[in-house]
C-alpha cells in the first residue's frame, strides 16, 4: 500500500504542477475574456455605427496586433460588442437597471432620466448613471414629405406628424420642440412609430413629417432626401431661442450644406451623444476603455468612421455633462488635464460597491 500512496502523492503533485504551468501559460492567458456590451439604437441610425466602431477601437482580443502597443486598446481579453435597441430612453434603462454594461444617449434624456422628470417621472430619478465620456452633436431632424405644406415648426398643427417611438429620446426631445414653439400633441395628428416605420409612412404619403434626432449624415433620412420624397424643416426663430434657455442640454446649431442631397444650411438646435456606463462597472475597465478611446493612435479610425465620429474629441469629452463621471473615465481625465474641478470624481456622489474586474471565461 506504500508504493500505491507514494504514487498517488507524485501524480498529485504532478497534476497540481500541470494546472499551474497550464494556468500561467500564454495561452490560457490568451483565452480569457472580459464582454462588455454597448446599446446602441436602430441599425438605420447613427448611433449602431458608432457603436460599432467605438466596440472595435476598445476590444483587445488576443493576436490583435494592433493592440500591442499600450493603451490603444482597452484592458486585455476585452471583447466589446453592439445590440441594437429602441434608442436613447431603452438604453437609460437598461444602463442604469445593469441589464446591459453601457449605452448611448442624448445628453437631454439623461438629463431629465437624473432628475426623474418626464419620460422618467413615474419611475423616478436613474441614480446608477454614468458617463464615460461626452461624444458628438446630435442633430434635431424635422423632415417633412416633399408635397407637405410644411415651412416651419408652426406649420405641423394639423398635420400627421410622427414624434418617435413611444420609448425613444426623439419623443422626448420631440415634444419639448413642440412645447418652445407652443404646440401640443393634440394640436397635431400624432402617431408614435420608430423611425424606419415612419420613413416608409412619408414615402407612401401616410404621414406629413417625422422628427429624427441623430448626428448628420443619418442613413434613414439621406435616403428619403436623396430620393426627392422629403426635406428638412428648419428649427428656428423665437421657438429655438426659448428651446435653448428652457432646456440647457439643448443648443441652437445647423445642419451643414452638403450633409445630405439637395439641402442647404438648415437651422436646427442639437443635443450630444453620451457613452454612458452602470456605476458598477469596474474602475481599471472603465479606465482601459476611455484611455483607449481617446490614444492619439486611433485618431485616424475615428476620422475615416461616420462623420459624427470624427467629431469626437479629447476636448469636449467632459464638457457640460447631464450625469457624474465614472471614477474610472475621471480618472484618465485627469491624467490628461482636461478635467474641470466640478467633475472631481470626489464629488460625485460615491458608487456603490463595482463588480469585480474579471468577468471571464
Amino acid at each position: 500500500m506504500k508504493p500505491f500512496r507514494t504514487g498517488l502523492v507524485v501524480l498529485a503533485a504532478a497534476c497540481l504542477l500541470g494546472l499551474a504551468t497550464l494556468a500561467s501559460s500564454p495561452v490560457t492567458r490568451a483565452q480569457s475574456r472580459i464582454f462588455f456590451q454597448i446599446s446602441t439604437g436602430a441599425a438605420s441610425g447613427t448611433y449602431f455605427p458608432i457603436g460599432e466602431l467605438l466596440a472595435g477601437i476598445v476590444s483587445h482580443p488576443p493576436g490583435n496586433s494592433r493592440c500591442a502597443q499600450p493603451g490603444v486598446c482597452g484592458p486585455e481579453g476585452l471583447i466589446a460588442s453592439t445590440r441594437t435597441s429602441d434608442g436613447a430612453v431603452a438604453n437609460v434603462f437598461a444602463v442604469n437597471s445593469g441589464a446591459v454594461d453601457s449605452g448611448l444617449a442624448q445628453a437631454d434624456v439623461i438629463a431629465d432620466a437624473v432628475a426623474g422628470k418626464a419620460q422618467f417621472a413615474k419611475t423616478g430619478a436613474q441614480k446608477h448613471l454614468r458617463v464615460i465620456a461626452s461624444l458628438y452633436p446630435e442633430d434635431v431632424h424635422l423632415i417633412a414629405a416633399a408635397k407637405a405644406k410644411i415651412a416651419g415648426v408652426v406649420d405641423l398643427r394639423g398635420k400627421r406628424v410622427s414624434l418617435g417611438a413611444r420609448d425613444s429620446g426623439t419623443l422626448l426631445t420631440a415634444r419639448e420642440v413642440l412645447g418652445a414653439f407652443r404646440l401640443s400633441e393634440r394640436s397635431l395628428k400624432a402617431s408614435y412609430e420608430t423611425a424606419d416605420v415612419a420613413a416608409r409612412k412619408i414615402e407612401s404619403g401616410q404621414i406629413d413629417a417625422m422628427f429624427f434626432i441623430g448626428g448628420a449624415p443619418v442613413p434613414l433620412v439621406e435616403e428619403l432626401l436623396a430620393g426627392g420624397k422629403a426635406r428638412l424643416v428648419p428649427i428656428d426663430g423665437d421657438g429655438a431661442r426659448r428651446l435653448a434657455r428652457s432646456t440647457p442640454s439643448l443648443a441652437q446649431s445647423a445642419i451643414a450644406a452638403g450633409a445630405y442631397p439637395r439641402t442647404p444650411r438648415t437651422p436646427t438646435v442639437s443635443t450630444r451623444a453620451i457613452w454612458v456606463v452602470n456605476d458598477s462597472e469596474p474602475g481599471d475597465l472603465v479606465y482601459g476603455i476611455t484611455r483607449a478611446l481617446f490614444n492619439p493612435a486611433n485618431r485616424a479610425l475615428l476620422d475615416q468612421g461616420h462623420l459624427s465620429a470624427r467629431l469626437i474629441r479629447l476636448e469636449t469629452a467632459t464638457a457640460n455633462l447631464p450625469a457624474p463621471l465614472h471614477p474610472g473615465a475621471a480618472r484618465f481625465y485627469a491624467q490628461v488635464h482636461v478635467l474641470p474641478a466640478a467633475l472631481d470624481p470626489a464629488a460625485n456622489a460615491p458608487a456603490p460597491k463595482p463588480r469585480p474586474m474579471p468577468r471571464k471565461i
